[in-house]
């Protein structure tokens, strides 16, 4: 039997010699030698959408200003132009490979992109892959950039078109929570302070605080993702602008935010933004407060639902999935559990992103790669915690209003609604005793003679309980003839 025939290839060169590529790829030998030398985490750059977007992004743009200024032909310009385009739209992603994590400050990035949208191009012409004396992946594809302007700049963009993915789920989850309070705003509950029984409130302002919370982070998300909108295109290799024409930066600006629909603007110092990553570690920290604000929430549903007959058992969620291999009808908080382990990656995430920033030396942060993987790796996996949480948790929570009810009923918390009408000392003496004998403190006030029935359960109602009725007037505790005199 013959054996099968070796598949076709063609021949790239570059200064450490030459390479056979397969013949059908996009991609050359820069992005060959890369994905030998990085065989780390086995995921391409193609894993985070978004930032290859962003390396088409900013190919066109350059495309378009060396054809403004005149440091590109119009046909040439035209094709990089046009090959980058079918990328923006979601085409030849799979041909993107280098791994995530790189040495080279983001150069295999860079160079990947360049030779796939250069064959793109050429492709395009009519041309064979790989005829490099035409259309260039250095020369042309990456006129007036170095990587040290364009793989920081394309992080950038593409961080802010995933963003706005994450804000839409967040809002999402927010609306959730909002349709649960209101769902639940006449349910009376005991609240808890350090895990013991406090004042009473609603189910529905426990879930109104949860989101709450999450509009107040999609606030700083929201601000903190402006810092990213500073780019050093224009800069090149260290700032200082070399190989670029005057007019590059401006152009290249404009263009940008056109293709983009980012206010995005050129940094004011070229050599301190080429160098400076302080805005990737302010956002990444942003994407830490709202992954670990999102996770005391699970936590707090994973308590509220615990038992069902031995924990708190306040709320019902949804059951997913049978929870043990060896105990008969257990349902697990697994949705919640998730979401809380996804708020652990995204804090270690956060500490490599800080290490990377602080271990940039001289002109150029090396670690960039790491920072990018870090964050957009944030981004996907909050983006879908949020989704899981939401559809199959929130949407799904249920009260146990009959056990609420009850344990309101049994609280001595409910006393303190009392103390204006009573005062202090019997307030406490009828919690001793409420705690001792297990009565309804309501019981006890009528029965002391100290209110009527009618008086304690007005007071003790949802709307007076959860302070959504102010209380204007009180019973005195001191009679008027008992005041001192003045």
């Amino acid at each position: 039997m013959a054996a099968d025939a070796p598949a076709p290839t063609r021949t790239e060169t570059d200064s450490l010699g030459s390479l056979e590529i397969p013949a059908d790829a996009y991609w050359g030998v820069h992005t060959a030698r890369a994905e030998e030398n990085f065989p780390i985490t086995k995921r391409p750059i193609s894993v985070y959408p978004d930032m290859i977007r962003g390396l088409a992004m900013v190919k066109q743009a350059s495309a378009r200003a060396n054809k403004q200024i005149g440091t590109l032909d119009a046909e040439r310009a035209d094709l990089i132009d046009a090959a980058a385009q079918r990328v923006i739209d979601g085409e030849f992603h799979d041909q993107f490979i280098v791994g995530v994590i790189q040495g080279g400050a983001g150069t295999s990035t860079n160079m990947n992109a360049n030779e796939v949208i250069t064959n793109i191009a050429l492709e395009m012409a009519g041309r064979q892959k790989g005829d490099y004396a035409y259309l260039s992946p250095i020369d042309h594809t990456n006129r007036s950039q170095s990587t040290n302007d364009v793989y920081p700049t394309a992080i950038k963009i593409g961080l802010s078109l995933n963003l706005r993915s994450l804000l839409d789920e967040l809002d999402l989850l927010r609306r959730s929570f909002l349709g649960k309070a209101a769902e639940f705003h006449d349910v009376l509950k005991v609240g808890r302070t350090q895990l013991q029984d406090a004042v009473p409130m609603t189910l529905g302002q426990e879930f109104n605080g949860f989101a709450s919370t999450l509009g107040y982070d999609h606030k700083r998300l929201t601000e903190n993702a402006s810092l990213l909108f500073e780019i050093n295109m224009g800069a090149t290799a260290i700032g200082t602008g070399i190989t670029t024409h005057p007019a590059y930066a401006s152009a290249v600006l404009y263009h940008l935010r056109k293709i983009s629909g980012l206010d995005l603007k050129t940094a004011d110092d070229l050599v301190e933004s080429t160098s400076d990553t302080g805005s990737f570690m302010s956002f990444s920290s942003s994407l830490k407060r709202n992954a670990i604000k999102l996770s005391k929430i699970c936590n707090d549903l994973r308590l509220l639902s615990s038992g069902p007959q031995a924990g708190l058992g306040e709320i019902n969620l949804p059951a997913k999935q049978a929870g043990s291999s060896i105990m008969p009808g257990k349902v697990n908080p697994v949705i919640p559990e998730v979401v809380n382990q996804v708020a652990f990656a995204v804090a270690g995430a956060d500490t490599t992103v800080t290490m990377a920033v602080e271990g940039g030396q001289l002109q150029l942060n090396a670690f960039e790669p790491v920072i990018a993987h870090s964050i957009f790796q944030s981004i996907t996996w909050m983006q879908q915690a949020m989704w899981t949480l939401r559809v199959n948790c929130v949407d799904g929570i249920t009260a146990n209003r009959d056990r609420l009810g009850a344990m309101v009923g049994a609280s001595v918390g409910v006393v303190t609604a009392l103390t204006p009408f009573i005062g202090y000392a019997a307030s406490a003496a009828l919690a001793k005793t409420a705690l001792l004998t297990n009565r309804n403190v309501a019981d006890l006030v009528v029965e002391a003679g100290l209110m009527t029935r009618e008086e304690v359960m007005k007071q003790i109602s949802p709307a007076r309980l959860s302070g959504l009725e102010t209380v204007t007037a009180a019973i005195p505790v001191i009679a008027a003839e008992d005041l001192p005199e003045n």
